[in-house]
């Protein structure tokens, strides 16, 4: 009997992770926003130091593949709101910080991360188990663009990284 298919969905939210692991590696200083899968893929918006190029684009990829080559787990921790917000506050990451006090404002009193080698992100999950599950050859990032944080043009202005996933290369 065959393994079941691990959801695609999961393999677009991990990859989401890896994205932004690879983000931090090139830009140390970057502000994550969030990492959602869309239809064919994900994407995740970033405040960094510079527009991105179409050669970023290409080095972060490569990151990514090697992250996925090292057969990283997707580790699920647990804390409290306010252990959460000074983890992301020591971290520097503020936008984490706001999504989480909007969760304690709707009565949420504890938040999921998780841990994907050196990178950790707030996160509700859907992942796959370790990144050995994930075809190397079966993701590309795909197109850049602006987002405003939270969709309110008010807000700061982000770069936005698009990524196409599925379950193999023939299928991408």
């Amino acid at each position: 009997m065959a393994a079941p298919q691990i959801p695609v969905d999961h393999i677009r939210h991990s990859l989401a992770h890896l994205l932004a692991s690879a983000v931090l590696e090139v830009f140390p200083a970057a502000k994550l926003g969030v990492g959602p899968v869309i239809e064919n893929g994900f994407f995740y918006d970033f405040d960094l130091p510079r527009p991105i190029t179409p050669d970023d684009l290409k080095e972060l990829q490569k990151r990514m593949r090697k992250l996925v080559g090292q057969r990283l787990a997707f580790e699920r921790t647990e804390m409290t709101t306010g252990e959460a917000k000074k983890f992301f506050l020591k971290r520097n990451q503020p936008f984490k910080v706001e999504l989480i006090e909007d969760f304690e404002k709707e009565g949420m009193r504890k938040v999921s991360l998780y841990k994907t080698g050196k990178f950790i992100d707030l996160c509700r999950g859907g992942h796959v188990e370790d990144t050995s599950q994930i075809d190397a050859r079966g993701f590309q990032l795909w197109k850049i663009s602006g987002a405003s944080w939270r969709g309110d043009e008010k807000n700061p202005q982000l770069q936005r990284i698009y990524g196409l996933a599925f379950h193999t290369e023939d299928e991408l």
